[in-house]
C-alpha cells in the first residue's frame, strides 16, 4: 500500500535528510575525504593502468607504478612551491622599506594637492609589517597543519587508489546486484558513459591550470616579476574560482610588484598579464581542451566552493568542483535528475546547443529546399 504525503511533508522531509547528509559528511570526514580523493585519483589513473595491462603487465605493478608515478609529479610541485613560498617570507624587510616610500610618496600627493596633513609614516609602515606577519605566520601555522594533515593522507589514499583500481570488477559486480540481468547492460554503459566524461573534465581540467601556469608565468617573467613562476601557478590553481580566483591571482603579485618598484604602471601591467590569460582561458584553451561535456555555471561552481568549505574546509574547497561535475553527470545521465543537470550547466553551453539545433534546423531547410528545386529542373 502506497502512502501519499502531502507536498510541505515530503519538503520537510527532504530538508531533514539534507541536514542530516551534511551531519554525516562532517562527523565522518577523516573517512571520507580520503576516499573521495582516491576517487578521483582512480579515475584519473584507470585510463593510464588499463593500457599497461594490456601490455600483459600485472595488475599491481601497473597500479603500483601509476600511483608512484603521481606522488613523484605532486611531491615536485609541493616542493617548489613551498620553496618559493619560504624564500618569499624572507623579504619581508625590504618589501616594508618600499613600502615606506610609497607611503611617502603618497602623502606627500595628498598634502600637495588636497593640503591632507601627513600621518606618522612609521606607524603606518610599522602596522602594516605587523599585519603582513601576521598574516605570514597564520598562513605558515596552517600550512603545517595541512601538511601534517596531508602527510597522513599520503599513506591513507594510495591505498584506497589501490583499492578502487584493484577492486574495480569487483565493485562493478556489487553494482549489478542492485538491478536485474535484463538491465545490466544498460547500467554498463551508464557507467561507462559517467565515468568516461568526469575523466575526460579532470584531465582536461589539470591541463587547463597547466597551460595557464605556462602563460601567467611567461607573461610575468616578461615583466620581471619576482617569483613569476609561483605566482603564474598559484593563480593557475585559482582559476577553478569563477571570477574570484583571477581577481586574488593578479591582486597578490600587482602588489608585490607595486612595494617593490614603486610604479603603479607595473601593477598596471601585471593586471593586464592576468586578465588577457583569463580571456584566453575562457574563450579558447577550457573550451577546447574539456569541451562541452561537462560545464558548470559560476553560481554553480560558487556554491559548491562555499559549502565545501564549510563542511570540510581547505580539502572540500578542492573537491568540490571535480564532484559537482560528476554529479551534474548522474544527474544529466538519470531522467527524474535532468532539471537539476540543467540548473548546474553553464548557460553559454546551453545556448550553443540550442543554436546548434536552430543553425542544423535551418541547414535541413535549405537542404530540403535545394532537392526540391533539382527535382523541377529534373
Amino acid at each position: 500500500m502506497e502512502i501519499k504525503l502531502p507536498n510541505y511533508l515530503k519538503f520537510i522531509l527532504i530538508l531533514l535528510g539534507v541536514v542530516l547528509l551534511i551531519g554525516l559528511l562532517q562527523s565522518f570526514k577523516s573517512v571520507l575525504v580520503p576516499l573521495a580523493f582516491a576517487l578521483l585519483f582512480a579515475l584519473l589513473l584507470l585510463p593510464l593502468t588499463k593500457d599497461m595491462e594490456r601490455l600483459r603487465i600485472p595488475r599491481p605493478l601497473a597500479i603500483l607504478f601509476c600511483i608512484v608515478l603521481v606522488v613523484i609529479v605532486l611531491g615536485g610541485v609541493v616542493w617548489f612551491l613551498s620553496m618559493q613560498l619560504v624564500s618569499l617570507t624572507s623579504e619581508l624587510d625590504t618589501i616594508g622599506e618600499n613600502i615606506g616610500t610609497l607611503v611617502d610618496k603618497v602623502q606627500t600627493f595628498l598634502y600637495s594637492k588636497f593640503g591632507i596633513e601627513p600621518s606618522n609614516r612609521a606607524d603606518l609602515v610599522k602596522n602594516a609589517i605587523g599585519s603582513l606577519q601576521d598574516i605570514t605566520t597564520t598562513f605558515l601555522g596552517s600550512t603545517i597543519s595541512m601538511t601534517t594533515g596531508a602527510l597522513s593522507m599520503l599513506v591513507v589514499v594510495p591505498i584506497f587508489v589501490f583499492c578502487f583500481l584493484y577492486y574495480r570488477d569487483h565493485l562493478e559486480q556489487f553494482l549489478f546486484k542492485f538491478v536485474s540481468k535484463d538491465r545490466r547492460s544498460s547500467l554498463t554503459q551508464t557507467v561507462m558513459n559517467i565515468q568516461q566524461v568526469v575523466q575526460s573534465y579532470i584531465s582536461g581540467l589539470m591541463i587547463v591550470i597547466f597551460i595557464v601556469a605556462l602563460l601567467n608565468s611567461a607573461g610575468l617573467m616578461l615583466l620581471g616579476v619576482k617569483y613569476a613562476i609561483f605566482f603564474g601557478v598559484f593563480a593557475s590553481i585559482l582559476t577553478i574560482i569563477p571570477y574570484i580566483g583571477i581577481l586574488i591571482g593578479a591582486l597578490l603579485p600587482a602588489l608585490l610588484t607595486l612595494a617593490t618598484t614603486g610604479h603603479l604602471i607595473d601593477a598596471v601591467l601585471v593586471i593586464a598579464v592576468f586578465m588577457f590569460v583569463q580571456f584566453l582561458e575562457g574563450n579558447f584553451i577550457t573550451p577546447f581542451v574539456v569541451g562541452s561535456k561537462v560545464s558548470i555555471n559560476p553560481f554553480a561552481a560558487i556554491v559548491a566552493l562555499l559549502i565545501g568549505g564549510e563542511i570540510w574546509g581547505a580539502a572540500g574547497m578542492i573537491l568540490s568542483i571535480p564532484l559537482i561535475a560528476m554529479l551534474k553527470v548522474v544527474f544529466d545521465v538519470y531522467p527524474p535528475l535532468t532539471p537539476f543537470g540543467f540548473l548546474l550547466a553553464d548557460i553559454d553551453t546551453v545556448n550553443t546547443k540550442k543554436r546548434g539545433r536552430v543553425s542544423n534546423w535551418f541547414q535541413e531547410m535549405w537542404n530540403g529546399i535545394a532537392r526540391g528545386k533539382r527535382k523541377k529542373e529534373d
